[in-house]
């Protein structure tokens, strides 16, 4: 079969010439051809492989182009990139591989096209198009590819359990590729994962998220997930999700199960953003229930300060996985820590002050944990959901009422420190925290509007109280 519609970019072209200029076969393969014949959008990354140097290649292909590019060359790994136009080309030659025990790194030899597709991870990312002149644009599939695209099969092009071993990271991508594009890995291929699970441990933590980052943010990141726990890979890198699964029983009483009900809702929130941020929140919002799950007689079970626990736990998590111990990770928390804050409002008479302080605590993110709490709903009574979202559109437009009202996100009380300091002729002390903090909570209660005049009168009427007189 022919694709060279697929290869209209003048750039195939310009890399055939080079390539026959300098006498070597070469072919684009992977990704792009991969997403070419799904009708999927093409990556503006192209891996092209050439029987011969890949370096020599790229330095041709980057002196025909116009504005001669600098080529970017890794010799480790024997490959060199070209940036053109939005394009980013990387080159490598065609190669064999073998691998020790211990690494992920393999021992690489130079090789034919033929073992260049032996060592892809999935025969559906081993098909090639040839760019070169005899035969541009024929499609090379030694491993039925095309077969495996058209009936939606995640599958290796030697023996999984091999292929696996030797390179563990293939184990989440191919759980990634399953749920980006909604196929089925092959049974033997499944198994195989399973049975290299302990292999993961090779794998460096950064790798290991970034997959786990292109799960969550594809359209349905429970397969991906289910997927992980089924293999057994997510015991090892997400214990305190796994820890949430089963239903316990005790005197009839039972509670939900935890673990798969985190994954209803990371399912809904996928559905109204892409802030993969907002996602993790989700997937973690419940991790503190494991931890803090009693059984009482008279009022069942329970899971008293689970969002506090779990908001601790965030850290250690992403600690431990070296992901970003920044603002992300402070957002994370937040959201964990607040996650039933708008669910108890909508359970009861939704007070001003009540969302005044909602909003305060909440600051820019109130918007974001709101989404968070719609989609912690999954129970299947049609009319508790009904009653819960309603109770939730009460409370987004209670919030709407109060911040047009009283300007509360990310306030500052209108009365400083220095001011305070000021008045009283005052040194840095406890009654300007007592002052000040008296302010604040009479604006969130309702006592005084947030205007100055008001939290000025107050104050004064604070001070009096506390003995001081002013300057």
């Amino acid at each position: 079969m022919n694709y060279k519609e697929a290869l209209k970019d003048p750039i195939f072209k310009l890399v055939s010439d080079a390539a026959e200029t300098l006498g070597v076969s070469c072919y684009v393969i992977g990704g792009f051809v991969r997403d070419y014949l799904l009708k999927r959008d093409t990556p503006k990354d192209i891996d092209i492989v050439a029987v011969g140097s890949g370096i020599e290649l790229a330095n041709k292909v980057a002196s025909m182009l116009d504005g001669k590019p600098q080529v970017s060359v890794f010799k480790n790994y024997g490959t060199a990139m070209v940036k053109n136009e939005g394009i980013e080309l990387e080159f490598v030659g065609a190669r064999k591989e073998s691998y020790h025990r211990d690494s992920r790194k393999p021992i690489v030899e130079d090789g034919t096209l033929q073992d260049d597709q032996n060592r892809r991870d999935f025969t559906i990312n081993a098909l090639a198009l040839s760019l070169n002149k005899d035969g541009f644009g024929d499609l090379l599939d030694p491993f039925d590819g095309i077969s495996d695209l058209e009936r939606k099969i995640i599958r290796t092009p030697l023996e999984p359990g091999i292929t696996y071993s030797d390179d563990p990271l293939r184990m989440m991508r191919a759980i990634r590729f399953a749920t980006q594009l909604n196929f089925t890995i092959e049974l033997k291929s499944l198994q195989a994962i399973t049975a290299n699970k302990d292999r993961i441990k090779i794998i460096s933590k950064e790798r290991i998220v970034d997959e786990l980052n292109k799960i969550l943010a594809s359209p349905q990141p429970s397969k991906g997930l289910a997927l992980l726990h089924k293999t057994e890979l997510l015991s090892y890198i997400l214990p305190e999700l796994t820890a949430l699964q089963g239903i316990e029983e005790i005197e009839g009483q039972r509670h939900k199960d935890n673990f798969w009900h985190t994954l209803e809702v990371v399912d809904n929130i996928a559905q109204t953003t892409d802030n993969l941020w907002l996602r993790w929140a989700a997937l973690l919002h419940d991790i503190g229930k494991a931890p803090t799950k009693k059984f009482h007689k008279r009022i069942g079970w329970t899971f008293h300060g689970h969002e506090f626990v779990g908001s601790k736990m965030v850290y250690k998590l992403f600690k431990r996985l070296r992901m970003p111990l920044n603002d992300k990770m402070k957002y994370v928390q937040k959201m964990v820590l607040m996650s039933s804050r708008p669910q108890i409002l909508s359970e009861d008479f939704v007070t001003d002050s009540a969302v005044r302080r909602l909003v305060y605590e909440a600051g820019d993110h109130v918007d974001d944990l709101m989404t968070l709490c719609e989609a912690d709903i999954t129970t299947k009574n049609a009319k508790k959901q009904k009653k819960y979202k309603n109770n939730f559109k009460l409370v987004r437009q209670k919030i709407k009422e109060v911040e047009e009202r009283d300007h509360i996100r990310n306030f500052q009380p209108p009365i400083s420190g220095e001011e305070i300091m000021k008045t009283f002729n005052l040194r840095p002390s406890r009654e300007i925290g007592i002052i000040k903090d008296a302010i604040k909570e009479a604006i969130l209660e309702g006592e005084i509007p947030n205007e100055y005049e008001a939290a000025q009168k107050f104050m004064l009427e604070k001070a009096k109280e506390l003995g001081l007189n002013k300057a």
